[in-house]
């Protein structure tokens, strides 16, 4: 029997946070009653900043230079929307140009004074980093840039479509997404990435009416760690294809003894006053040299395990966020690059989902139905509407079926609105105790514009001018 294949997923997403505000000094960031923005950090903007500078520009780097890179990537719309606005990419260089600059300088004179030279040292390196980072996106248009390589979409602001009160509900989600990517990026095999990996049954009609080819699920609660059955595709009654992700490969990476809590990486939780990185996960100032080096050895060993996983033969699918690469976990997108290296020594064959669908045969499901299923806590959905986030996720169902049974046409911003409270980052970050107050303040201030949407018709401002513009092909 022939050796089997990898297929790397990563899965990229931001929720809607950009605000149009400005920033006047790193120790005074704006907020107050006339704050408009989505939040201040470390969230709000510069949580998308942040991402931008450590994890897609340098995401982008290694995918050029492996172009075709043997990758699957989605782009969730609402990401690709934020990321396409030019007043937008103006703050961001702003922020790498002259908040984070200022930012170092006074970390590294305060390291200095208390005699901390080799963290300061990092941060001197740290700081040469941004500025790479601003002059590349100088240069790019980073959202038709990450198109070249993006042959997957998601939904459109990243539901957690078995959650959805009605059909129509999971349609304006799925449909607007696919607009949006064959609008900007042209062609499109119709791969899926579902959001949160979270799966219905019924969706599966909806999602093929749509156009989607296959999308991942996971199925470690009713398969079991390792089964074999994880390697083969499925085939639902509707003619989806579900390719299982492999948790017994993606653990070394995501679980919470994996790779990033080895002791030569970044601490990402040890910062220092103006929020920046300069210890290493077991306590001693960092060292960018030996952090690339447990890289470079982690990388070994994910790619030995992967080749052992699929030695007789199959597909496994290591599904990962691509924020965890670069933003999460520093030097995962060096790691990344040493994978695609690896793989080539140790003769592991690495696809895209898209491609692989041409060699591995998918196996009907027959009369056994699948369980409601996702990749957060538990194998279900208890994140995003167990008994903690419950009135969360009823506030988005109730909006959603008193906006889409009214009898007019909605109104295009009370359709933005619902998208944004429909996204589950809401409900994850408050699972998670993560947030503070943001999660719900975002939930709650995206329900009550609806409901001031919904009284006053299209007119009155949005804060949401940059979201779904393909909305107007949806009714």
């Amino acid at each position: 029997m022939p050796a089997g294949e990898l297929a790397i997923v990563l899965h990229t997403h931001m929720p809607y946070v950009e605000s149009g505000g400005a920033w006047t000094h790193p120790e005074n960031p704006p907020h107050g009653p006339d704050w408009k923005g989505f939040g201040t950090w470390p969230f709000g903007e510069e949580w998308l900043w942040e991402a931008i500078a450590t994890s897609y520009l340098p995401l982008l780097e290694v995918l050029d230079q492996a172009a075709p890179a043997p990758l699957t990537l989605s782009l969730t719309p609402v990401l690709a929307d934020q990321l396409e606005r030019p007043d937008a990419m103006e703050r961001c260089l702003a922020f790498l140009r002259e908040v984070r600059p200022e930012s170092h300088r006074l970390d590294i004179a305060e390291l200095r004074a208390a005699g901390n030279d080799a963290a300061a040292a990092e941060l001197e390196r740290s700081a040469e980093q941004y500025a790479a980072a601003a002059r590349r996106l100088a240069e790019v248009d980073l959202v038709a840039a990450l198109g070249r390589h993006a042959s997957w979409t998601s939904a459109a602001t990243h539901a957690v479509l078995p959650l959805a009160a009605s059909d129509s509900g999971v349609d304006l989600q799925v449909q607007t997404g696919i607009a949006s990517h064959r609008r900007r990026f042209g062609a499109w095999d119709g791969g899926f990435w579902l959001p949160e990996c979270a799966h219905a049954p019924w969706l599966d009609p909806l999602l093929e009416q749509a156009g989607v080819r296959s999308t991942c699920v996971e199925l470690t609660g009713l398969f079991g760690l390792g089964d074999p059955r994880h390697l083969r595709p499925l085939l639902s009654d509707a003619g989806l294809v579900l390719w299982p992700i492999d948790r017994s490969v993606i653990a070394p990476v995501w679980a919470e003894g994996g790779y990033p809590s080895r002791a030569p990486y970044r601490d990402y939780h040890h910062h220092t006053t103006h929020r920046h990185h300069a210890w290493r996960v077991d306590g001693a100032p960092y060292s960018y040299e030996a952090a690339l080096a447990q890289a470079r050895g982690d990388a070994q060993d994910f790619v030995a395990r992967a080749r052992a996983r699929v030695a007789g033969g199959g597909l496994c699918v290591c599904a990962l966020d691509t924020e965890l690469l670069g933003h999460w976990w520093y030097e995962g997108i060096e790691w990344l690059r040493a994978v695609l290296d690896e793989s080539a020594r140790q003769g592991l064959a690495l696809t895209t989902l898209d491609d692989a669908l041409e060699r591995h045969e998918p196996v009907p499901l027959g009369e056994r139905p699948l369980p409601v299923t996702s990749w957060g806590e538990g194998g279900d959905l208890r994140t995003w509407s167990g008994p903690d986030v419950a009135e969360l996720a009823w506030q988005a169902r109730t909006a959603e079926l008193a906006l889409l049974s009214r009898s007019s046409a909605p109104s295009d911003r009370a359709l933005r609105e619902l998208l944004a409270l429909q996204s589950s980052d809401w409900a994850f970050l408050e699972s998670g105790r993560l947030a503070g107050d943001y999660p719900r303040e975002r939930a709650d201030g995206h329900y009550q514009a609806l409901q001031r949407a919904l009284a006053d018709g299209d007119t009155g401002d949005s804060q949401l001018r940059g979201l779904a513009p393909e909305l107007s092909g949806w009714r």
